[in-house]
């Protein structure tokens, strides 16, 4: 057995409003191990990892490192006792090449001034030991997605990292580079690194992890050998339930179109035609995928469709309706529901209720008012029913939203939007960050709606799998144009998807002509 580099004991964190995030969890870690940390939105993982690494400090508890104690109370105690964490969200400057943000908080100086090619020499030192094929003296603006990451984990291992926080490391990579992290990951390994690789991945925990520690509603429910268990295994225990993983569904019924775009242009305010030549339909009935590595033009097509942006040249229309300086609220009376990128920013407002945020769109409409006033016990028991149909976890429904887990925040999102009764469903990344009950529960409803109501939607997500289940057709964003269409996305495997993403491959108009 190989040696305990980490033991957190006994850990409990409860926030000033009474939420138990832990509670008396144990959790500990082996030199040259990968350990998966599974569970739902709420569960506790997030604000463990936030005490491992000083930004949050438990009521009870304590964590040793190498058998000792160690008293970590902000992320230079954790820095300093070897401990480094690799955020979901990169924390570069784009400006500043590889080294310069490799070295940030360590710079290295001469006569008083930042030296630069010490900088280029202590980066390219840390990339040739562990295999990192990247330019020490390119600007990060310039660097792919998977290129962005082994920066970010070239910036913990260079200040002496040997045990390393991983948060959903994958979720915005292609496969390719999904296995080129992975390569990463196994070297540190053997190299004597520890991981801690939070995911909702569960195919990827089997795959690169030994053993998951489970965690759900604040505590832990153990640590158990993966060899031992298969993805439903793992889901159970987060859920508590039975999770279907696979979507089955029909054959799609197609009627009429819903959503035309044709030679859609928008150049953004540098002067980059951030979408060039857009062109296909969405028909009732259908779900139509994006996929793409992020930064491609899936996004300016989520504005442009709901409002949020406007767009240079071409035809967008919705039900009819020609969008072309329209905003959020004239293309919602068009007929579209928008589940957002961001949730908190756009999709809620944190500070009202759950009651309030699912009718929020609603207060305006005649069957919710009588006269010049709400119908607040019909709004009550609607929104009852939607808290119960949608399983959303709250004290009750004038509970603020804020103080909901993300995966609850998302499911308010989606019951305003899901029934709102429009045809047309703009879906940008409905399950990132949320669990895997939550996402089950919001893939199905995609599905559901398409089959049995007819409903028209997009599905852009970052998310593969996601994609390639609930899209009918799919279609591969790159550079702002549609590299690749696929009649039937269930036929598609996530490798030929990604050489489509990378520009390895690309489609002649020809072949994609009667596919758009």
């Amino acid at each position: 057995m190989a040696q305990e580099v980490l033991r957190m004991e006994g850990i409990t964190k409860i926030y000033d409003n009474g939420f138990v995030a832990n509670k008396n969890i144990t959790f500990w870690l082996h030199e040259g191990e990968i350990l998966a940390l599974v569970g739902e939105n709420g569960a506790g993982k997030t604000t463990l990892m936030k005490v491992l690494f000083g930004l949050e400090t438990p009521q009870e508890g304590k964590v040793l490192i190498n058998g000792e104690p160690a008293k970590i109370l902000n992320t230079l105690d954790a820095i300093s006792k070897g401990i480094g964490m690799v955020h979901q969200h990169f924390m570069l400057v784009p400006s500043l090449t590889v080294a310069e943000n490799v070295v940030l908080g360590i710079e290295p100086m001469k006569n008083g001034l930042f030296d630069f090619e010490t900088a280029v020499s202590m980066t390219q030192e840390v990339a040739d030991k562990y295999n990192f094929n990247i330019d020490p003296k390119m600007k990060v603006a310039d660097l792919s997605v998977g290129q962005m990451q082994k920066v970010e984990i070239m910036k913990v291992l260079i200040k002496g990292a040997k045990i390393i926080i991983m948060d959903e490391p994958t979720a915005v990579l292609t496969p390719q580079e999904t296995d080129e992290l992975f390569e990463q990951l196994i070297l540190l390994r053997d190299s004597g690194h520890s991981i801690i690789f939070i995911s909702h991945k569960l195919e990827e925990v089997k795959r690169i992890c030994s053993r998951v520690t489970v965690l759900r509603h604040g505590y832990c429910l153990g640590s158990y050998d993966l060899a031992d268990m298969n993805e439903a295994d793992i889901s159970r225990l987060m859920v508590g339930r039975d999770v279907v993983l696979k979507i089955e569904k029909e054959d799609p019924k197609l009627g009429k179109p819903v959503v035309h775009i044709k030679d859609l242009v928008k150049i953004n305010e540098t002067g980059k035609h951030v979408l060039d030549g857009i062109s296909f339909d969405i028909h009732e009935g259908e779900v139509v995928g994006i996929a793409g590595v992020e930064g491609n033009g899936q996004s300016d097509l989520s504005d442009v469709l709901s409002g949020m942006a406007g767009f240079t040249s071409g035809t967008v229309e919705v039900n009819g309706n020609n969008i072309k300086g329209k905003n959020v609220h004239d293309i919602r009376g068009m007929g579209m529901a928008y589940i957002p990128e961001d949730r908190m920013e756009y999709g809620c407002a944190g500070d009202m209720s759950i009651r309030d945020n699912i009718v929020a769109d609603r207060f305006f409409k005649k069957e919710y008012k009588s006269g010049p006033f709400m119908k607040k016990k019909y709004i009550d028991e609607i929104v009852d029913q939607y808290i119960k149909d949608f399983e959303i976890a709250c004290d009750d429904k004038s509970q603020p939203v804020r103080m909901l887990s993300g995966g609850n925040i998302q499911k308010v999102v989606v019951a305003r939007e899901f029934t709102s009764g429009s045809n047309f469903i703009l879906a940008n990344q409905p399950t990132r960050g949320i669990d895997v009950g939550a996402a089950e529960m919001i893939r199905k409803t995609i599905v559901r709606k398409s089959r049995e109501e007819g409903t028209a939607t997009l599905l852009i997500s970052a998310d593969l799998n996601e994609v390639l289940e609930c899209s009918d057709r799919l279609l591969v964003f790159r550079k702002g144009k549609v590299v690749a269409a696929f009649p039937k996305a269930n036929e598609v495997s996530e490798a030929e998807l990604g050489e489509y993403m990378l520009g390895l491959k690309t489609m002649t108009a020809e072949e994609m002509e009667g596919l758009l």
